[in-house]
Parts: structure tokens; C-alpha cells; sequence
């Protein structure tokens, strides 16, 4: 590779790789594994960076190469494992204490890892990432009418995944 085209990814890698890894992570749920597939997508895209450094979008296009490679992880048979159902206890902290967000925070992003992986996907880059529905769906290779649907059924799930889990944790608003 070229040094000028060296110089350029890693102007890329070094300004996205931040925003990868927290789009990994919250499409795994595990800051090791994140990094993993933060890393690999980094690679894909440096295997082929003099043909798409002239792409229009190459965050979006980094976007999909990282969904595509968490897909691809989640389809290993090694990582195919069960996750454990143990929950330390959380004590109860005053409503005007940072805590308070950080359990809501947890409390989402669990609720998150219980959704499919489409609609955990379409959330993600949604309403994380911030993307437009037209984005989405051009991230993921799917129509704009299939975002729609599962931002619709996710959000759904998500609702009813964090009202199941709220009540365990003691409560959604706490006082």
C-alpha cells in the first residue's frame, strides 16, 4: 500500500475506531469481543481501502462491515454458548445519584441483549448510532420498510424486555 493511502486509514481507523467499538459492543455485549470485531472490520476495510476510500459514505460502509463480521461471529458453533442467568443484587440508590443512571443504562443495555439480532441491529444503529431509516437500511442491505418493521417490533420488545426486568432490579424510577 501506498503511504499516502497508509496515512489515510489511519486517519480513518484512528478517528472511527472509537465509534466502531461502542457500535460492537452493543451489538455483542462484550467489550472483549467488541474489540475483536472492531478490529477485524478494520482489517477488512484495510485489505480493500484503495477501492473504497473513494466510497461516498465510508462510515456508514464501515458500519456494515462491522455488522456484517458480528454476524459472522454469531454464526461460529465455539461461541454458540449459554449465558448465565446469576444477577449480583443491586442496592437501592437516591434518585438524584449518578448510580441511577448507570443502572438505567445497564438496564437497557441488557434488556437490549435479549432482543434478535435484526432488531438488536436496527436499534443499535438507529437510535445509538442516530442514523436515518434510509442509512439503516443501506447499512444493513435491507429494504426501508424493513427497518421500519423492526424498529417498530424492537422497540416493542425492548419495552416489555425492560418492564420484565425493571421490576428485578428494584423498579424503573426509583425514589
Amino acid at each position: 500500500m501506498r503511504t499516502a493511502d497508509e496515512d489515510s486509514f489511519r486517519a480513518f481507523a484512528t478517528g472511527q475506531a472509537p465509534t466502531l467499538r461502542r457500535t460492537a459492543f452493543l451489538f455483542c455485549g462484550d467489550w472483549h469481543l467488541a474489540e475483536d470485531l472492531m478490529q477485524a472490520a478494520l482489517v477488512k476495510i484495510y485489505r480493500s481501502w484503495s477501492r473504497v476510500q473513494k466510497r461516498e459514505s465510508l462510515t456508514n460502509y464501515a458500519r456494515t462491515v462491522l455488522l456484517r463480521t458480528w454476524l459472522d461471529e454469531r454464526r461460529r458453533p465455539f461461541r454458540r454458548s449459554e449465558l448465565s442467568g446469576a444477577e449480583l443484587p443491586d442496592v437501592p440508590e437516591p434518585a438524584g445519584d449518578p448510580a441511577v443512571r448507570v443502572w438505567a443504562k445497564e438496564l437497557v443495555h441488557r434488556a437490549l441483549l435479549e432482543l434478535p439480532p435484526g432488531q438488536r441491529a436496527v436499534l443499535v444503529l438507529r437510535y445509538f448510532d442516530d442514523l436515518s431509516v434510509a442509512e439503516t437500511a443501506r447499512v444493513m442491505r435491507c429494504a426501508e420498510g424493513t427497518v421500519k418493521s423492526q424498529s417498530a417490533r424492537g422497540l416493542d420488545a425492548l419495552r416489555a424486555v425492560v418492564a420484565r426486568l425493571a421490576p428485578a432490579s428494584g423498579g424503573l424510577h426509583r425514589e
